[in-house]
């Protein structure tokens, strides 16, 4: 439906009939000094050839690079009919289905992804999707503080190698709500959670731990291990994973004695391109026990009075836009386009894809992370099993080494100096299935002269 703006005309004639002089009067109860503000950094608007010209620039900054960045968005083949379909009129641009008689497809698409996360999780119940893996452990950590009666201390245990985004935006979400988020270290050799540190809590009220699966470092966790010790000491469980790894990985619902009460994640491993950055999505599941905390769409499927299968909203009574002030479930809108290219690239691949995929990006990470332990100087930290990710230190600064490794037209990795300057000059690698001989080839030749380099004029 095309958009049709109102004549100054019509507009007079709808202020006149409710009573009112002007369209801002409609706002009067917001105070004045909220109002009285000028956009000064937004620029002044731009022709359309401009603008297109301006936006091809941009989008040259970060093409044609080797990139071995990872940290939380990976570059991994997605079939091209996978965006040919998601893009379709039908898709693209279909809104909220509350109108369940004129959004079945839609609604059916939401329900086969539910179906296929819960079952590459191990999980009984999944919501539709959230904006993104930070935000959906936020939510993740509400619905846990709602969902046990155990608990009061509203305690969070967190490790410090999960994801530093997802760390921030857990807190940017919860630090009014008094929940503490408590950090967890990690051992330095292994790079996993410190199992030891963990005694100093044991018979305290924790309401939850949250576990990542592979972790920021791209360790491996002993996630049975962790499960059950928050199992003994009654806290609930949320698992933060990478839903590609989890193909080849003990799912979730599968660690430990019991499995996770809750898991989430960042789906953009699933089919969806980097794209700068985003749009990505979250998602979100649960044991069927705390469906109902859930927050975001959830679709049901049912039978019409003539026997026909149909597809709708359920559970709505937890939302917002229902029961307002009063709603368990805070957040309603998913990332509805997102989620239809993940739907349709898991049921391209299937499972086997999916694991060969996931089985390929490991083994080209190991074969990068032996090739780096031959330059000199640079050594592989962790001595643990991994998956994609590895963490390597530098014979010189991390941000000096990534600047002029990228005049090579090589993205050499993450810099973990900022975040954790107790790993020195540490650098984060990554491989999917995508990475090529030429790019690792080019990647160890521009290490190894920016190194040399820096050595020789030190020494110098």
């Amino acid at each position: 439906m095309p958009f049709i703006p109102h004549t100054e005309q019509e507009i007079r004639s709808m202020l006149d009939t409710i009573g009112v002089d002007s369209i801002n009067q409609l706002f009067d109860e917001i105070p004045e000094e909220l109002t009285r503000f000028s956009l000064d950094a937004v620029p002044e608007g731009m022709p359309e050839m401009d603008v297109a010209n301006l936006m091809a620039q941009r989008a040259q900054q970060d093409a044609g690079a080797y990139s071995f960045i990872g940290a939380g968005a990976y570059d991994h083949h997605i079939p091209a009919a996978v965006w040919q379909i998601a893009t379709r009129g039908e898709f693209y641009s279909a809104y909220t289905p509350y109108q369940a008689e004129a959004s079945q497809g839609t609604l059916q698409l939401l329900y086969e992804f539910q179906s296929m996360m819960t079952e590459l999780m191990a999980m009984d119940a999944s919501n539709a999707s959230l904006y993104d893996g930070a935000s959906a452990l936020g939510e993740a950590i509400l619905m846990a503080v709602r969902a046990t009666r155990k608990s009061k201390s509203r305690k969070i245990l967190l490790p410090k190698t999960l994801h530093p985004a997802y760390r921030a935006t857990a807190n940017a979400i919860v630090k009014n709500q008094n929940i503490e988020l408590i950090e967890l270290p990690y051992d330095a050799g292994t790079g996993r959670v410190d199992m030891a540190a963990l005694a100093s809590y044991e018979g305290e009220d924790i309401t939850a731990m949250v576990i990542n699966q592979p972790n920021f470092f791209g360790v491996i966790e002993d996630s049975d291990a962790l499960v059950n010790w928050a199992e003994a000491n009654n806290a609930l469980t949320i698992g933060v994973v990478n839903p590609l790894a989890m193909s080849i990985l003990n799912p979730p619902g599968e660690w430990g004695e019991k499995g996770v009460d809750i898991c989430c994640g960042e789906g953009q491993p699933l089919g969806i391109p980097l794209s700068s950055g985003g749009p990505y999505y979250g998602f979100l599941t649960c044991r069927q026990a705390y469906v109902r905390q859930m927050p975001g769409r959830i679709i049901g499927r049912t039978v019409d009075l003539d026997g026909k299968t149909g597809f709708s909203l359920t559970l709505q009574a937890r939302e917002q836009h229902i029961r307002r002030s009063k709603a368990t479930s805070n957040i309603c809108t998913n990332q509805g386009l997102m989620v239809t290219a993940s739907t349709i690239h898991m049921a391209m691949l299937g499972a086997e894809g999916l694991a060969r995929a996931a089985a390929a990006s490991h083994a080209k990470q190991a074969d990068l992370e032996k090739a780096l332990s031959e330059i000199d100087g640079v050594e592989v930290i962790f001595d643990s099993p991994f998956y994609n990710e590895s963490v390597v230190r530098l014979p010189m600064p991390v941000s000096e080494l990534i600047n002029q490794v990228a005049e090579h037209n090589v993205l050499a990795g993450f810099d973990l100096s900022e975040h954790y300057p107790e790993l020195g000059n540490a650098l984060l690698v990554c491989s999917t299935e995508k990475q090529t001989e030429q790019a690792v080839a080019a990647l160890l030749d521009a290490m190894q002269q920016v190194i040399t380099q820096h050595t020789n004029s030190s020494a110098g």
